[in-house]
């Protein structure tokens, strides 16, 4: 089976394509291996809205669900034990991705519980619970970028584990995860830990940005407002690979990096694009692929997103290196017609916790549900 020439050459221009879906139904169906195959898919990240959205379609788990009743399984350890599965099966597929990518990519990420977002210790000891289950070297552990997360990166970098770094909104708060990164593989090359086999992604939201955004502008109402809408996720995300370049690719403040990448063979911290199928109908519906085509980056597609680029996407070269002027000039805009970035933020941040939570106590609720009909 042939790759799919736009995706193809997206992958050329250093776009990692990652699938933001899983299921047992991919897995078991041949769909995920696929896309390996025919979409240039090179990782796959889930989140508890995910889950949620897998376990209640189909039949695919009553099976193992039955099981964990017979057994008189908890619901807590009844998702534990399904999620892991899943996600384990997943490595397992991309092993020959990440050993051809030398550890790159075949990445498969699972999210540590949200309701511990704000809870540090808590957030580590199942962030080393979930690596030691799976038991894969191309895992990442999801941790959200709250300020009680940040700490809790440090601790499991530090612990030799890969990390996804989610729920990141401003470049603020980038920068931040950034640094939380460089002290966990300072601390994980004092515990005599490889450092080239530790990976971290930093997943930047990108759509939900311009629906906040756009909301606002909409609300004002006045013609430089509205000339705004659309523009402020990609600035956003513009803004952060500018903030990752000074850090890990010849900025002025990669001197911490180098010396890690050249004393212990550290790898930078990837920022993987996330939240990118458009949720407005008047914009492209591979905008947010197009506009953000960078080297070493990730873009995490939802399937319909991927397909569609695939169908029609342009490749218009590199459309972020040199452009964090521009995407500045357009915050500024954005601040003089009134938008107050920091609520944006801060909302963005809650909504993102709390929708993962609210996805969570659904699928304990349906999972506890399935387990009373098994016993």
């Amino acid at each position: 089976m042939a790759q799919n020439e736009k995706l193809a050459a997206l992958s050329a221009a250093g776009v990692s394509v990652w699938l933001d879906d899983l299921s047992r139904d991919r897995i078991r169906s041949g769909n995920l291996a696929d896309l390996i195959a025919t979409r240039s898919v090179v990782g796959v990240t889930t989140n508890p809205t995910i889950f949620q959205g897998a376990l209640s379609k189909g039949d695919a788990y009553d099976e193992q669900v039955n099981e964990l009743a017979a057994r008189g399984a908890d619901v807590d350890a009844a998702i534990r034990t399904i999620t892991t599965d899943d996600v384990r099966n997943a490595c397992d597929i991309f092993a020959e991705v990440y050993k051809n990518s030398n550890g790159v990519d075949g990445r498969v990420s699972i999210e540590v519980d949200p309701r511990l977002a704000f809870d540090t210790e808590q957030t580590v000891a199942q962030a080393i619970e979930l690596w030691k289950i799976v038991d894969r070297p191309n895992l990442l552990i999801k941790i959200p970028a709250t300020e009680p997360g940040l700490p809790a990166i440090t601790k499991v970098i530090g612990e030799g584990i890969s990390v996804n770094v989610t729920l990141i909104f401003s470049v603020e708060r980038y920068i931040s995860v950034m640094g939380a990164y460089l002290d966990g593989l300072r601390n994980a090359k004092i515990a005599g830990h490889d450092l080239g086999k530790i990976h971290s992604v930093a997943s930047f939201f990108v759509s939900r940005v311009d629906t906040e955004i756009d909301k606002r502008l909409e609300a004002i109402g006045s013609e430089e407002a509205l000339a705004l809408r659309g523009k402020a996720g990609i600035a956003n995300a513009r803004l952060a690979y500018a903030a990752y370049q000074d850090v890990f690719d010849g900025g002025k403040h990669t001197s911490t990096f180098a010396h890690l990448h050249a004393s212990g063979g550290a790898t930078a911290q990837r920022p993987l694009w996330a939240s990118t199928g458009v949720k407005n109908p008047d914009y492209p519906d591979t905008m947010y692929i197009t506009d953000l085509v960078a080297p070493n980056t990730v873009n995490t597609m939802p399937e319909k997103t991927m397909q569609a680029y695939a169908d029609h996407g342009p490749l218009e070269g590199d459309t972020v290196s040199g452009k964090g002027g521009e995407a500045q000039e357009v915050f500024d805009k954005l601040s003089a017609v009134g938008i107050d970035l920091k609520d944006v933020f801060a909302v963005l941040e809650r909504e993102g916790v709390d929708k993962f939570e609210k996805s969570w106590e659904e699928l304990l609720s349906a999972t506890s549900a399935e387990l009373a009909k098994g016993k």
